[in-house]
């Protein structure tokens, strides 16, 4: 017996008595969110299991597949399109995601600013992100209409000929990396400017009592700090881009001569616009490879900084 009047059987029993009152707890808790994450669940893994067995099968609309093995894969394969497509999806995310992390970074920095933190500036800021998608597309291509838009008749007007903005390889791969930026900049600018305003203001009044410059101040302090916002809003960026299809499809439809196609697009061209099932299938689970990929390193990346 303890010096307090209790045995140790009575504080066993009350251990137990708190674990199954916890256990109880977190079950509420559970059932509670069970049917959220049964409807989530669903919704991914119905989808990716009828992917998995419609690739390896010829399925097209309206008529029930047979098993083929591993033969849409050897099609994409031997196909020239879908290594122009491989080129195109890795071209458009690499560059898009580097622009979108760069403006936004400097768009971030300048909302950061007193003269710029006004709520209206950040409104404006938010526009093209929140506007939706098919209403800003479709006005980007009235923009850049090489015969009527608005920016060729700009350009005419100060002298400079016109740019076939949707109708040449290079510049239709331009103008949907830059629709893509313009609509992804307001997510990284106002991410990172949630994480510029977490850093302590101390820590820039001590370097600038040891003397230190804006840019040692940022290289030094600001960028160190921003790296886990940076990464996970990255890693978002770079899922939504490789998977984008609104903006090449509504713009240029994939082409022209196939220089704009990417997974998103080939997979809808295939399964959907030639009903080839098994092959759109096939498309849009050689996407998951990269997306893991890119997921782990940026996963990884992110568990050093943190932890």
């Amino acid at each position: 017996m303890r010096a307090d009047g209790e045995t140790p059987s009575a504080l066993l029993g009350g251990s137990r008595k708190t674990m199954k009152s916890r256990i109880r707890n977190n079950l509420v808790g559970y059932s509670f969110l069970f049917p959220a994450l049964a409807i989530i669940l669903g919704m991914i893994a119905i989808p990716l299991v009828m992917s998995i067995y419609l690739c390896f099968t010829d399925a097209r609309i309206g008529k029930p597949g047979h098993f083929v093995g591993l033969e849409n894969f050897k099609f994409l394969f031997q196909n020239d399109v879908f290594w122009t497509t491989l080129y195109n999806s890795i071209l458009f995310t690499v560059v898009s995601v580097a622009l979108k992390l760069v403006i936004g970074l400097g768009v971030a920095l300048l909302l950061y600013q007193p003269m710029f933190s006004n709520r209206w500036f950040r409104a404006i800021i938010l526009l093209p992100w929140v506007i939706p998608s098919a209403f800003s597309i479709l006005g980007w291509l009235w923009i850049l209409d090489p015969l009527y838009g608005s920016l060729n008749w700009i350009l005419t007007h100060l002298g400079f000929s016109k740019v076939p903005w949707l109708s040449s390889p290079f510049w239709a791969r331009f103008s949907v990396i830059l629709v893509n930026t313009w609509r992804g900049v307001p997510f990284f600018a106002i991410g990172l400017l949630g994480g510029l305003v977490g850093i302590p203001k101390d820590v820039y009044e001590a370097a600038e009592i040891d003397g230190a410059g804006a840019f040692k101040k940022f290289w030094s302090i600001t960028l160190p700090l921003l790296k886990p916002p940076l990464l996970v809003i990255t890693l978002f960026s770079v899922v939504m881009t490789i998977s984008d299809f609104s903006i090449v499809y509504i713009l240029t439809r994939g082409g022209p001569m196939n220089s704009t196609q990417v997974f998103a697009t080939l997979a809808y061209q295939y399964g959907l616009s030639g009903g080839q099932l098994g092959l759109g299938a096939a498309v849009s689970l050689f996407m998951f490879p990269f997306l893991l990929f890119s997921a782990i390193i940026l996963l990884r990346i992110i568990s050093k900084e943190v932890y």
